[in-house]
């Protein structure tokens, strides 16, 4: 195969995989897997907060405060990724 062979097929081979690139980005994801991952985001956000209160109330004695600082922490960091994650979906 001589160079110019090989560089007109390169060419062609680069603008399928352009093109191809293309129409996956012009793809939405589905709306069962956005919803399932906003909803995953805010879960894991108010479980870890609960978890680390928990521990934390364990050590110090201080049932049941830490745990719920903590648990509205988690709600308020789950709510603002949430709130993230929307506004980078629309983009």
């Amino acid at each position: 195969m001589s160079k110019d062979q090989f560089k007109t097929r390169l060419e062609i081979a680069k603008k399928k995989a352009s093109k191809r690139d293309l129409r996956n980005k012009s793809q939405n994801p589905s709306p069962i897997g956005t919803a399932f991952k906003l909803s995953t985001e805010l879960v894991s956000a108010v479980a870890v907060g609960t978890i680390i209160g928990f521990i934390l109330d364990k050590t110090f004695g201080t049932k049941p405060w830490l745990i719920l600082i903590f648990f509205f922490v988690g709600v308020i960091t789950g709510i603002t990724n949430v709130i993230k994650s929307a506004k980078n979906m629309q983009k």
